[in-house]
């Protein structure tokens, strides 16, 4: 039991146990009680439980029954996502697709669906379909602390150019086509020892337009020569480029390039370590490239 105080006034607090063993107490007393003892005890009564003076003469007379705190159901709406099924294929669908936002995996959900065995009951299909990210939320809670996001990063800051190259946080120009944002994926497998192939990969801001590029390693000349390919191939003049802060694009290869030309091409990279900067091409890194490639080795060492 706690109490707090308003305004001068203690008022007590009592948890539904405590006010069980309270009214045990003082009934007896109650019952025995004269006309003057009963309203003091009324009083009091009315002070500790919070309970309205009417429902406190009905309580102490055994005409109504205090709220038992075990036996209390669940206030507001039944839950309608606690089939287990659905949690299982809620769950599997989040792994499969590497662990994506509740947002973002209630967009899969109706693409994948129909692939699933039609053992699923048309009334599980229908809550699924109908699932909000806010409820994809509260059933993953318990298991978001379990897995971690396949392939592992091999971005290593270049610091040589950071000065020259300014930071761009907020989104670009995206009635314009010409503005990419730029990342390298690595197919390294469960290790980063050795030499593996890397894939540059590129998204137009505008249009959705992506090019992807196999390089070996991480050689600055490489990655830049598959950047020349990528421009090449582009339906549209090259007019920005986004990047992280990996040494395969903060070099003087790739910033003379871009900026050593007549028309200049934008040049800026992201913060350090915040993914969302690069949210356009993050998300295609998984749809464009992982999952046609998936996660093995693809190089030396190839398992």
């Amino acid at each position: 039991m706690i109490y707090v105080t308003l305004r001068e006034r203690r008022v007590f607090i009592m948890s539904g146990a405590a006010k069980q063993e309270y009214l045990a107490a003082i009934k007896p007393r109650y019952c025995k009680a004269s006309r003057q003892e009963k309203q003091a005890i009324l009083d009091e009564v009315c002070v500790m439980c919070q309970y309205n003076r009417k429902y406190a003469i009905r309580v102490l007379n055994g005409t109504s029954q205090p709220p038992d705190g075990k036996n209390l159901s669940r206030r507001g709406r039944k839950k309608q996502y606690s089939d287990p099924v659905i949690l299982e294929v809620v769950k599997k669908l989040w792994v499969a697709t590497n662990l994506p936002c509740s947002k973002r995996l209630k967009a899969v959900i109706p693409v994948w669906l129909p692939c699933y065995p039609s053992e699923i009951p048309a009334e599980i299909r229908r809550k699924l379909s109908a699932i909000s990210p806010a409820t994809i939320d509260r059933l993953m809670a318990p298991f978001r602390s379990r897995y971690c996001k396949k392939g592992l990063g091999t971005t290593k800051p270049g610091s040589i150019l950071k000065k020259q190259i300014p930071i761009q946080t907020d989104q670009w120009d995206e009635q314009r086509p010409g503005f990419l944002e730029t990342d390298a994926i690595a197919h390294c497998g469960t290790s980063t020892a050795g030499q593996f192939v890397y894939t540059i990969n590129c998204v137009n801001l505008a249009t959705g337009w992506t090019e992807q590029r196999a390089v070996w390693g991480k050689g600055e000349k490489d990655a830049l020569l598959a950047i020349q390919n990528i421009e090449n191939h582009l339906p549209f003049p090259l007019k920005g480029f986004d990047c992280d802060n990996g040494s395969e694009f903060l070099n003087w290869h790739l910033y003379h390039y871009l900026t050593g030309r007549k028309d200049q091409v934008s040049f800026t990279r992201s913060r350090p370590y915040k993914k969302n900067d690069n949210a356009h091409v993050e998300e295609k890194n998984w749809t464009h490239v992982r999952q046609y490639l998936g996660e093995p080795r693809t190089g030396a060492h190839a398992q």
